[in-house]
């Protein structure tokens, strides 16, 4: 996906301008950063706004996804090789290091290099020099590096998983991508940035999003965050309908909650029963609601529980104040879709 503006990225919250904070000090520093935040909070989009808002912005971003390539690859891959250096090297092939020379190297989730790369890697940040393999001549890195990982690299390094040294030395300035539960006043301004680009690219005009279902995409928990959003943006915008918002099972069960020990270690069991009523309440109205085509006065008497008190737990959890839109086939605008942009 293009890059969002950063007034959509950064967005309205407070876990948030304290990251841009962060960023306006370090991007103009010649010193590694280490973005760190669960999967999807949006590191490599991170990475690439420091890249545009640094020095080095005139130069190449080149990323590295250190999973993706295979061990016995990545070495190749990062430092480049020469003809003849291995069977198949047939011609020079310079690595992902020294493409990025004069721009910035971006190793995404670089908990997952294998120890004998971590070393590597420590001894090009340390003396600022690589070699080609095969080659005897050594070359000057001249690139900014942005690291990232959804690990806690901590617990990595005591579990002998991580080198402590390359830790601290890809760790000078660390960056937390809070979480999109944390930031839940930028949910808006994402959703209807997410709407107007999918309406681009599928070519299609879905209207915006009522504050209700605004409201109600505010309540979630958003597991896998800002891709979750994005991909329940482009389902609302293929298939036309508030249908694409109906998350009621992909909810948390009661024994999904994690339970959590205060400072005391003791277990808020008042505040946690709290939190199962709400949530299982919320999914017994919507049923309802469901099963009686929205009709509110009907649900009401089937939960016999007043119109209004219905109301007021309709808005207190989220939840839409009238039937959503119905797309008359959903398939069909799919398969179009897909025939359209595959792998969507």
């Amino acid at each position: 996906m293009e890059l969002p503006p950063d007034g959509v990225f950064f967005g309205p919250s407070e876990a948030m301008k304290i990251v841009r904070q962060r960023v306006a000090r370090a991007a103009g520093l010649n010193v590694p950063i280490l973005i760190l935040g669960e999967s999807g909070t949006g590191k490599e989009v991170l990475a690439h706004f420091i890249h545009d808002n640094s020095p080095w912005c005139k130069g190449p971003f080149i990323k590295v996804n250190c999973p993706a390539i295979p061990g016995t690859l990545l070495e190749s891959e990062l430092f480049g090789f020469q003809k003849g250096a291995f069977t198949g090297a047939l011609a020079a092939k310079p690595g992902r290091i020294e493409l990025a020379q004069g721009g910035t190297l971006f190793l995404d989730e670089i908990a997952e290099l294998d120890a004998n790369l971590q070393a590597k890697l420590l001894h090009v940040l340390q003396d600022g020099r690589f070699t080609r393999i095969g080659d005897h001549e050594e070359k000057r890195m001249d690139a900014r590096v942005i690291c990232a990982t959804n690990r806690q690299l901590q617990n990595e390094i005591e579990t002998g998983g991580f080198r402590a040294d390359l830790f601290y030395r890809i760790n000078v300035i660390s960056i937390q991508l809070p979480p999109l539960r944390d930031r839940r006043d930028d949910i808006p301004l994402l959703a209807e940035y997410l709407r107007e680009h999918f309406n681009r690219r599928f070519q299609r005009e879905a209207p915006p999003l009522p504050n209700e279902t605004l409201h109600l995409l505010q309540q979630r928990d958003w597991p896998g965050n800002v891709r979750e959003l994005e991909n329940c943006m482009a389902r609302y915008v293929v298939l036309g309908s508030e249908e694409a918002f109906s998350f009621e099972n992909s909810e948390p069960k009661v024994s999904d909650f994690a339970i959590q020990l205060t400072a005391d270690g003791n277990i808020p069991l008042k505040s946690i029963a709290q939190q199962v009523t709400r949530r299982m309440e919320r999914d017994v109205i919507l049923k309802v609601l469901q099963a009686n085509h929205w009709n509110r006065r009907k649900a009401a008497q089937v939960l016999k529980i007043s119109y209004r008190a219905l109301l007021y737990k309709v808005r207190q959890a989220g939840l839409p104040s009238k039937r959503p839109r119905q797309q008359a086939d959903p398939d069909a605008e799919l398969a179009s879709a897909e025939s359209a942009a595959p792998g969507v």
